[in-house]
């Protein structure tokens, strides 16, 4: 088990009714998880490597059912390695007919 520390915050009313909402939709089991989730997102922002420029992107929910089921049919191993290779994909087409466009 990984050793932790108890920290004790004090949150606006409203922000532990979105928290819980989130608990009721199914997003995270409890209101610390969904807590602890958010500063995992946080601190992983804050220590990302200078030479790596993070980039968020909100996806319709339709896109992010499509990448879930990418992820059940096996074709990728998170909606994360999905995006990554969309994403690859994507530069890879654009690079190609970038070089096109040079060689005319």
């Amino acid at each position: 088990m990984v050793e932790s520390e108890r920290v004790t915050i004090r949150l606006p009313n409203e922000r532990i009714q979105a928290l819980q909402a989130l608990v009721d939709q199914g997003r995270f089991s409890t209101i610390s998880d969904a807590i602890r989730a958010a500063i995992d997102k946080f601190v992983e922002g804050e220590f990302t490597p200078e030479y790596i420029e993070k980039i968020t992107v909100e996806l319709p929910k339709g896109n992010v059912v499509s990448l879930k089921e990418l992820v059940q049919d096996g074709d990728s191993v998170s909606v994360d390695d999905a995006i990554r290779n969309a994403v690859r994909e994507y530069i890879r087409k654009r690079v190609a007919k970038s070089m096109e466009e040079l060689e005319r």
